[in-house]
C-alpha cells in the first residue's frame, strides 16, 4: 500500500545564505554581479542601469532581472514613465534640433529595450498610458530615422496579439476551477470511465503534458513575483496586484483537480478487480510522464493514489502489482527536501539543453515546489539591505529560477493533440472529499471505529441513512 504524505512532508525549507553586508558609502557597494550591475544600489540607480544611450545597452540577464523584480517597489507603469522620462532628458529629445546622428545610435538601442520588455512582460503594456508613454518617446526619435515608426508599429501589433492571446485563457478554464462534483456514486449508465475514453497510458501521458504546457504557457514571470507583493509592498503599506496571480492559481487548481480526478476513476469501479486495473494504469501513467519529464502530472497522479479513501483499499492494493508505483514514490519522496525528484530535474533540464528532438527539450516541474522554493528565496534573504540599497544578488538568483521556467515552458508540445481526452481530463466530473470517502467505504467496509463513524456521518448527511 502506499504510505500517506504529510502536509509536512510537502517542503522543507531549502538553506539560504543570509544577505550580504553592504557598506553604506558609495552608490554601488559590494562587487559587480553583471556587465557593470552592482550587487546592491538604490533604486534609482538601478533604473539608470537599465536605459540604454548612444553607447551602451544593458545586458540581457540585467533587464530581466530587474524588469522582474522591480514590481516590488516600483509598479511597471511608473517604471516605464520613469526610463522614458530618463530617455527624453539625456538624449534631449525635447529639444526643437536634435543631433541625428546620436539618436539614430540610441533610437536603435531604446527600440531593442521596448521590444524586449514587451515580449517578456507583456502584461506590463496593458494599461492605455504605457502605449502612450512608447510612442510619445518613439514619436521623439522618429524624424531621425523614418523606419523607426514602422518598427514601433511591428512591436505594437505584436504586442496586442500577445494580449489577446493571453487573455483568452487556457482551454477549460471554466472545467477546471468549478468542477462537477460527485457526492455519491452515479449510475453507471450516465458515468463515462477515463479507460473507456484512453486505454492507453503512453497516449494519456502525452495529453497530460499537453494539458501542462497549454496552461503553462499563460504564466507569466511577473506572476511569481507578485504572488508576494502583497505581502510585502515596501514602498508604502497600500496591498497591490491581488488580481495578477490568477494563472498561477488556475495551475495550482489543475493540480487538485488531477489529484481528484484519479482517486475518483479508482473509487468509482464497484469491483476490485477493475479498481485494482485503473491503479495499475495510473501507474504506467506516471512512469510514463516521468519519462517524458512532466513532472507535475506525475506528482498529481502520486498524490492522488495516495489520498486516504484510496490508499485504505487494502483488498484492492492487495491485487496490484506495486513494484514500479514504489520506484516512483521514491524518485519523488519527501525526504531531504525533494532531493531525488531534484536529481531527476537536473537531469531533465540537461536532456533539454542538449536535446536533438522536440520531445526530448520537455520539462515540467512539479509546480506546487517550485513555488514554495521561491517563496523560500523571498522570505530567507531581504529585499533591501540595512543602508536601503535593493538587494539585487538576490534577485539575481529568483531571476536565475523563473527564468529557467520561462524556457521551459515555451516548448512547443510535440505530441499530436486528442481532443476526446483532454476534453475529458478539464470536464469529467469527479467526486467531493466526502464523496471519495462515501465510495471507498461503500467498495471496502470500514475496518476501525473511527472510520465506521465517519461512514455513519456520511451516509446520514449525503443519503439521508442512519
Amino acid at each position: 500500500m502506499p504510505r500517506t504524505l504529510s502536509a509536512s512532508d510537502m517542503v522543507t525549507p531549502g538553506s539560504l545564505s543570509p544577505p550580504p553586508t553592504e557598506s553604506t558609502e558609495g552608490e554601488q557597494a559590494g562587487q559587480p554581479l553583471l556587465d557593470g550591475a552592482p550587487s546592491s544600489a538604490s533604486l534609482d540607480t538601478l533604473i539608470q542601469h537599465l536605459v540604454p544611450t548612444a553607447d551602451y545597452y544593458p545586458e540581457k540577464a540585467y533587464i530581466f532581472t530587474f524588469l522582474l523584480s522591480s514590481r516590488l517597489f516600483i509598479e511597471p507603469r511608473e517604471l516605464l514613465a520613469r526610463v522614458c522620462h530618463l530617455c527624453i532628458e539625456q538624449q534631449q529629445l525635447d529639444k526643437p534640433v536634435l543631433d541625428k546622428a546620436r539618436v539614430r545610435k540610441f533610437g536603435a538601442k531604446l527600440l531593442q529595450l521596448l521590444a524586449e520588455w514587451t515580449e517578456t512582460f507583456p502584461r506590463d503594456f496593458e494599461e492605455e498610458s504605457t502605449i502612450g508613454h512608447l510612442t510619445d518617446v518613439v514619436g521623439r526619435i522618429a524624424p531621425c530615422d523614418e523606419t523607426y515608426r514602422n518598427r514601433m508599429h511591428q512591436l505594437l501589433q505584436t504586442l496586442h496579439q500577445k494580449l489577446a492571446s493571453l487573455g483568452q485563457g487556457p482551454e477549460g478554464l471554466v472545467g477546471v476551477d468549478k468542477p462537477i462534483s460527485y457526492r455519491t456514486k452515479p449510475p453507471a449508465s450516465i458515468h463515462r470511465e477515463l479507460l473507456g475514453v484512453c486505454s492507453d497510458p503512453y497516449t494519456l501521458a502525452q495529453q497530460l503534458t499537453h494539458v501542462e504546457l497549454e496552461r503553462l504557457r499563460h504564466i507569466g514571470p511577473e506572476e511569481f513575483v507578485q504572488a508576494f507583493v502583497n505581502k510585502e509592498a515596501l514602498e508604502d503599506t497600500k496591498p497591490r496586484f491581488s488580481d495578477k496571480t490568477n494563472n498561477v492559481e488556475a495551475y495550482v487548481k489543475w493540480f487538485n483537480r488531477l489529484c481528484y480526478l484519479v482517486a475518483t476513476e479508482i473509487c468509482m469501479p464497484a469491483k476490485k478487480k477493475q479498481r485494482a486495473q485503473v491503479i495499475e494504469f495510473f501507474i504506467d501513467v506516471a512512469r510514463e510522464c516521468f519519462n517524458i519529464g512532466n513532472f507535475n502530472s506525475l506528482m498529481a497522479i502520486i498524490s492522488g493514489m495516495n489520498m486516504s479513501p484510496v490508499s485504505r483499499l487494502k483488498k484492492t492494493w492487495a491485487k496490484v502489482k506495486t513494484a514500479k508505483f514504489f520506484i516512483l514514490e521514491h524518485q519523488m519522496d519527501p525526504t531531504g527536501n525533494f532531493c531525488n525528484y531534484r536529481t531527476a530535474l537536473r537531469g531533465a533540464a540537461h536532456r533539454s539543453l542538449t536535446a536533438h528532438s522536440s520531445r526530448e527539450k520537455i520539462v515540467i516541474p512539479f509546480f506546487s515546489l517550485l513555488i514554495k522554493d521561491i517563496y523560500f528565496l523571498n522570505e530567507g534573504c531581504a529585499n533591501r539591505l540595512p543602508n536601503g540599497h535593493v538587494n539585487f544578488e538576490k534577485f539575481l538568483e529568483l531571476a536565475k529560477q523563473v527564468g529557467e521556467f520561462i524556457t521551459w515552458k515555451q516548448v512547443e508540445c510535440p505530441f499530436e493533440r486528442d481532443p476526446s481526452i483532454t476534453h475529458y481530463l478539464y470536464t469529467a466530473p469527479i467526486f467531493s472529499e466526502d464523496g471519495l470517502y462515501l465510495a471507498s467505504y461503500e467498495s471496502e467496509s470500514p475496518e476501525n471505529q473511527t472510520e465506521k463513524e465517519r461512514w455513519r456521518s456520511l451516509r446520514s448527511s449525503i443519503l439521508g441513512k442512519t
